[in-house]
């Protein structure tokens, strides 16, 4: 008979730790108020599920039971050209996450999976969450990080350096934007709104979804010369080249071109030290038209950096693979921008499960 890993299988050493270690004013249910190191060891194993996900999906399993239905994992190592002992091993592991059912000896995707996992679903997250397995390693010298204060990996890898690399990245972030921008995007007033500028934009995912809403409205989008060729590409499969158009060059260093009625900041500035912010919003400043909007969408924190908890874990992430990465909270938001002469601040979350924030200020 199987047993449960917990407390109980620890060994003496846990045992009699767990025994004698009382929580002033923390009492369960049941009147226990030891600590139970649960928590802890469920935290030590969490990436496992992690490698069961990026695995199953790099595989196409997702895929492969969506266009054939439930499957024996032989038919899945068939299909996937995989090995018949690591296929169960793996579907088996998909099940105990609950990625996947099973029925007897036939494997099935979940309605969740169905939906999120599975190549060119309306919700297809397959692309946005190959970034969170090419950070993967980088999280593995978390310790380096620590010690140096410095990224654990080249930024430039990404960025246009490593061309496959470059290639995943602006494709991830594609599927992100996608998902995200369905619910940012309407949150925009752009009512009599010409010219947009999105700076650091990516793909220009956030571009393209604002002008398919808004057909009086052209786009500009600024980001390194790896990223645009990527994003160029994009754009057009969408049908939108006439009215989003990309711009090489560094925002850092690079004019931005003026008479905007819009400039955005969407998910760039998490990579951006304090100064560096405050140049960027002087200039976003000078760029706009009187009466003129910026958006700033971001994972943010509050005032001591370590709420909410996925936005203070983000902050390490972009630490360890970016110069200045890190989470600003919305107060520091506020001053920078009113530090460049925007009045009118205002921050709203964006709508769950969604982590970020909406913030706008308008040019004076």
């Amino acid at each position: 008979m199987a047993t449960h890993y917990s407390a109980t299988a620890l060994g003496p050493l846990f045992s009699a730790a767990f025994a004698q270690t009382p929580i002033p004013g923390k009492t369960r249910v049941d009147g226990d108020n030891r600590v139970n190191p649960s928590r802890i060891i469920d935290m030590a194993s969490a990436y496992w599920s992690s490698c069961v996900l990026f695995a199953a999906s790099d595989a196409g399993i997702f895929d492969f039971l969506a266009k054939n239905g439930p499957s024996a994992s032989e038919a899945v190592a068939q299909g996937l050209d995989l090995d018949p002992r690591g296929a169960e091993l793996l579907l088996n592991a998909c099940v105990a996450v609950e990625l996947l059912q099973k029925d007897g000896d036939r494997f099935a995707n979940t309605p969740e999976t169905g939906l999120f996992l599975v190549s060119g679903s309306p919700a297809d997250l397959t692309r946005a969450i190959r970034y969170n397995r090419d950070v993967y390693a980088a999280w593995g010298k978390l310790g380096q990080l620590a010690q140096t204060g410095k990224p654990v990996e080249a930024p430039a890898l990404h960025l246009g350096e490593d061309a496959e690399r470059t290639r995943t990245f602006v494709l991830s972030m594609h599927g992100r934007a996608m998902a995200i921008g369905r619910a940012a995007v309407p949150m925009l007033d752009l009512a009599g709104v010409r010219q947009l500028f999105d700076a650091g934009g990516g793909p220009g995912t956030y571009s393209v979804l604002i002008a398919q809403a808004n057909p009086e409205v052209t786009c500009q989008v600024m980001d390194l010369p790896g990223v645009t060729a990527v994003a160029d590409e994009l754009i057009k499969a969408q049908g939108m080249s006439s009215r989003v158009k990309t711009i090489p060059g560094d925002y850092h260093s690079s004019d931005f071109p003026q008479g905007n009625d819009v400039v955005l900041f969407f998910g760039v500035l998490h990579q951006e030290s304090p100064e560096s912010i405050q140049d960027l919003f002087a200039r976003a400043y000078a760029s706009l038209n009187p009466g003129g909007s910026v958006y700033v969408m971001d994972m943010m924190t509050d005032a001591s950096h370590t709420q909410p908890p996925f936005s203070a874990l983000f902050a390490v992430n972009m630490a360890l693979t970016t110069e200045s990465g890190w989470v600003f909270s919305d107060e520091e938001l506020k001053g920078w921008l009113t530090g460049a002469g925007f009045k009118d601040f205002s921050v709203t979350p964006l709508p769950p499960p969604m982590p970020h924030w909406m913030a706008r200020a308008k040019k004076a």
